[in-house]
């Protein structure tokens, strides 16, 4: 084994083990919090099904190439391996469907209260648990349609190359799965990302011309800094383009590696260690610039002060 090996290895086993820690620690703080209290927050509902679909990403991603990586290699099958792919993909999905709906929601909770987003908000908060069922469920089908058509075609002599993770591989289909690939789940989730950008820029907007409003109330000695708005404006920011940053740069070094069949090796490298970025950070991002309370908190600070 030489150095950059066991560099890479040392990589993806410290990530795998901070993202499996960082998701279950807050999926259990949520489920023994809502046993002792019976009832989540919309936000607690919202993140603690991101926290899962990370978590699916981390355990069907992270650990098998991990473990490939310390030498367990082609220990799956090819349905094995496809349903790894599908789950890999489900996970991904609800991860980016599920950010998107806590920014908008985030969005129409400090929407002036004239606006004609707040009747929405309520109605959102109302039925958040319907839509985040609906989102795990479009996207269970959406993901098995792709995982059904090419378990079908596995065997189909118009095949473009084989997938090699490692720890299996399987044979790409034809263009007519790639296209089906692009339309299910390439475009919803450009879709949400684009979505996510709008709202989370729209807050930014929101907040800072609130602050320029009340600054004329502000005591003298309260620095801008630590105002709710320069708070909460940051929080929203640091978690979107965390999310934004390493979703984009995963999907634009995907793209290049199945387009261009670039199997450098530390390419496919980058592209995996990004690609698990997010499921394995992102809960640490949340618990040091979300919060756990803060979220409430300083809504209700700066619902409080309009």
């Amino acid at each position: 084994m030489d150095f950059w090996n066991l560099v890479i290895i040392i990589i993806f086993l410290s990530q795998t083990t901070a993202g499996i820690l960082g998701n279950f620690s807050l999926i259990f703080y949520y489920l023994d919090l809502y046993c002792r209290e019976c009832i989540l927050k919309p936000t607690d509902l919202i993140l603690i099904n991101i926290m899962g679909a990370n978590a699916l990403v981390i355990l069907s991603a992270g650990v098998p190439q991990t473990m490939a990586l310390l030498g367990f290699k082609y220990f799956l099958n090819d349905f094995g391996c496809r349903l790894l792919v599908y789950i890999q993909g489900l996970g991904r999905s609800v991860s980016i469907g599920t950010t998107c709906l806590l920014s908008v929601f985030q969005y129409l909770t400090i929407s002036p209260r004239k606006s004609c987003w707040k009747d929405l908000k309520v109605k959102v908060e109302k039925n958040i648990s319907s839509h985040i069922s609906l989102l795990w469920i479009m996207y269970m089908f959406i993901n098995f349609i792709y995982f059904a058509y090419t378990l079908l075609n596995r065997n189909s002599k118009n095949v473009t190359r084989k997938r090699d993770f490692e720890y299996c591989s399987i044979v790409d289909c034809d263009e007519i799965g790639g296209l089906l690939y692009a339309a299910l789940v390439v475009c919803p989730e450009v879709f949400f990302s684009v979505l996510m950008a709008w709202s989370s820029g729209s807050m930014t907007i929101i907040l800072y011309r609130h602050k320029q409003r009340v600054q004329h109330i502000l005591s003298t000695h309260v620095s801008n800094r630590n105002s709710p708005e320069s708070r909460v404006t940051k929080k929203i920011l640091i978690l979107v383009i965390t999310f934004l940053a390493f979703y984009t740069l995963s999907s634009i070094l995907r793209g290049y590696i199945t387009l261009l069949y670039n199997n450098n090796w530390w390419l496919v490298n980058i592209n995996r260690f990004t690609s698990l970025c997010f499921p394995a950070f992102g809960p640490f991002v949340f618990i040091n610039n979300y919060s756990i309370k803060s979220g409430t908190v300083l809504t209700r600070e700066l619902q409080s002060r309009r």
